[in-house]
């Protein structure tokens, strides 16, 4: 069904160097789309690809202008500020995004749309028989756990971007004036009535992962210090701790040579070597935590655009 000029769902999807998997996606997307029987808009949102992406997506845009709409940015910004664009750009009444990789399925959408029927202001998606490496299945789940704990926003599954925003979630979102945010955590903080569904998982439909282990890692470093400053008390109380310990340890050094002389050679050890070396470890790791929150202070009062667009390729109302 077509478009209207506010229809009742957008499809945010980003894009980064996808052109072998692009035309799977639009094979299967708009006939996914057509069968949901409501109004609906496709956003594409071109993060900065250097492969035939762009061109991809105009040919696409060419072939269903009533309901593609491209939005181009000039270099290379990240997933998230892609679907914050999204966001931007999109005017659905119920908003859905999607990775182009084809790994969550689009026919799946259906699912979540029916979830929100039943009230639910944002509905996230876990990922069945999830079809990816063991050792992300595995880090995945560790981090799932301790952001969890440290931040009390309950994901099953944060990495999976399958997810459906009531407009209301949309605009809070797109109010947050953040540099560096994670937009499924977000929603779940301004959602009310949170749910999640299980959904599919299939392997990569064509390409790799634009994800390598360094970028997963700061994914969940920007993830944890955004949403929480419990790693900063947790620093604080361990460094009481420590202090506490190693006063404690050396009071029994002084009493150990108080009545056996100068001790052995174990508690010099401990006392110049491994305690100097273990207290220098845990300061480095304080100043490191220390400095992410400082960085994002930094990122922040900078005030720099979030993404620049290129160009806007939309159907202009008559």
């Amino acid at each position: 069904m077509s478009a209207m000029a506010n229809p009742s769902l957008s499809v945010v999807i980003p894009v980064y160097n996808e052109e072998e998997v692009l035309p799977a996606l639009f094979a299967r997307l708009y006939p996914a789309l057509d069968a949901l029987g409501c109004t609906y808009e496709v956003v594409f949102v071109n993060d900065g690809s250097r492969d035939r992406s762009p061109a991809l997506l105009r040919e696409q845009f060419q072939a269903r202008p009533d309901v593609t709409r491209v939005v181009l940015f000039n270099g290379n910004f990240g997933q998230h500020m892609a679907i914050m664009a999204g966001f931007e750009y999109c005017r659905g009444e119920r908003v859905v995004t999607l990775d182009a990789d084809l790994q969550n399925p689009p026919e799946e959408i259906g699912k979540l749309l029916a979830k929100m029927d039943e009230g639910h202001d944002y509905v996230g998606s876990i990922r069945r028989m999830r079809q990816d490496a063991a050792w992300r299945r595995w880090a995945s789940k560790a981090m799932n756990g301790l952001r969890e704990r440290l931040t009390h926003i309950r994901m099953t599954d944060q990495g999976c971007m399958l997810r459906a925003y009531d407009r209301a979630i949309v605009d809070a979102i797109r109010s947050s004036r953040e540099v560096s945010t994670y937009i499924p955590a977000l929603g779940y903080s301004f959602s009310q009535n949170p749910a999640e569904v299980e959904v599919s998982h299939e392997e990569r439909a064509a390409g790799e992962s634009k994800y390598s282990l360094y970028k997963l890692i700061r994914l969940n470093f920007d993830l944890v210090t955004g949403f929480s400053v419990v790693p900063l008390q947790l620093f604080s109380l361990f460094g009481i701790g420590v202090s506490i310990v190693a006063l404690a340890a050396y009071f029994v050094v002084i009493v150990k040579r108080i009545l056996a002389g100068d001790g052995d050679g174990l508690w010099v050890i401990w006392d110049r070597d491994i305690l100097a070396f273990f207290l220098i470890g845990v300061v480095l790791f304080g100043l490191g935590l220390v400095g992410e929150y400082v960085g994002r202070i930094y990122q922040q009062v900078r005030e720099r655009p979030r993404y620049l667009v290129q160009a806007v390729l939309e159907k202009r109302d008559a």
